[in-house]
């Protein structure tokens, strides 16, 4: 055997007892790979959904000024949403659909079924609205309800199947006047409010 085949040998070697070196080092540091790597124990799951649950229980009972305006940024999203959804010409719930609990919904769609066995249609361009104001917060056990007051402007008007007027107006604005209640489980990971009275 050459000389240079005996250090290339000696290298090789060298080269092995390194990364053996290394391998045992960063084990040392690192731990031991166990059968839970990467997927967490099923009773140590089960304690973080929990937490996270709890944690986002704690933060929705808090209803403080911050809460506030991003509730009424998203009350005044519903309210347009809803009130088009009930004035189209269509004489269906759709859009509005999951903003509204069981009663609302079906009081809304026994009207429109109503309006519909009429022959009658709404029409409406939504102008805006002027002021959502928080007329009180209350909490029951696990649900929070708020009271809103809206007041709005809207053209609207009713036509029966000849297309003949009913009622309103197609070229004047109208103000309008709803005192809505929304409501909503603190407890539940669902960030969703929905309409569970119109008082007006």
């Amino acid at each position: 055997m050459s000389m240079n085949y005996s250090f290339e040998y000696i290298d090789i070697i060298l080269l092995a007892m390194i990364a053996g070196f290394i391998f045992l080092r960063l084990r040392g540091i690192l731990g031991k790979r166990t059968g839970f790597e990467g997927k967490p124990p099923a009773q140590f799951d089960k304690i973080l959904k929990e937490a996270v649950v709890k944690q986002t229980s704690k933060k929705n009972e808090v209803f403080d000024e911050i809460a506030q305006k991003e509730f009424l940024k998203g009350a005044r999203i519903a309210y347009e949403t809803i009130i088009t959804d009930f004035s189209d010409n269509d004489n269906k719930i759709t859009n509005s659909k999951p903003l509204l609990n069981e009663d609302i919904y079906n009081q809304f769609n026994e009207a429109l079924k109503e309006r519909s066995s009429r022959g009658h249609h709404a029409e409406i361009t939504f102008i805006g609205i002027n002021s959502a104001v928080i007329k009180e917060h209350k909490k029951v056990d696990k649900i929070l309800n708020v009271t809103v007051d809206f007041i709005a402007e809207v053209i609207t008007c009713i036509k029966d199947k000849n297309k003949k007027i009913i009622s309103g107006d197609p070229e004047k604005i109208k103000k309008i006047y709803d005192t809505w209640v929304f409501s909503r489980d603190i407890t539940s990971v669902n960030p969703n409010w929905q309409l569970v009275d119109t008082l007006t």
